[in-house]
């Protein structure tokens, strides 16, 4: 009789940690910042307003995720930026615009193709110095071994003429 109660204990303890850990779970679910995230909805008087739009938020940065466009963010900044983007659309501001706009605001940084200024060079082309450099530096390298010669002095000289000649001797002596 103990047995069955203490079995029946242990079940039931074990029905409430399955059944608290279900609750945790659905309490997690239903708290995360998932269930809670807003979808933006605009509402564009044509079409070209509206591909416009989305054109804009693919091709700006986010300044606060670095390596995300405004249009995949979920940055505060990043919804702020798409807010100010849609009002600027919306007032029939063209691409060139917006673009300029928010460029004077956040810098070349908020496009994914900052343009060619001498502010910008050496990111364009410090790649290509980079991969010449290192092409010049092997160049070196290699042209510093063909020249460097190995200068024995007369002892090594004679033993290695004596184990060269030695090698000569004998593979003559193999070849007849």
């Amino acid at each position: 009789m103990q047995l069955t109660s203490l079995h029946l204990d242990f079940q039931n303890s074990r029905f409430k940690r399955v059944n608290t850990s279900c609750y945790l779970f659905c309490l997690m679910f239903f708290f995360s910042s998932l269930a809670f995230s807003a979808i933006d909805t605009f509402e564009f008087d044509n079409a070209q307003q509206e591909q416009t739009f989305h054109e804009l938020t693919k091709k700006l940065r986010c300044p606060k995720c670095q390596n995300q466009n405004i249009a995949d963010s979920n940055a505060q900044l990043a919804k702020d930026l798409r807010n100010k983007t849609y009002q600027l659309v919306k007032e029939g501001k063209s691409e060139d615009q917006v673009v300029d706009y928010m460029v004077a605001r956040f810098g070349n940084f908020v496009r994914y193709d900052p343009p060619m200024t001498p502010a910008t060079i050496f990111l364009w082309l410090g790649p290509l110095l980079f991969v010449l450099g290192g092409f010049y530096f092997l160049y070196t390298q290699v042209k510093r071994q063909k020249t460097q010669q190995d200068d024995l002095d007369p002892d090594e000289e004679k033993r290695l003429k004596k184990i060269l000649g030695g090698k000569k001797s004998s593979d003559k002596k193999g070849n007849k």
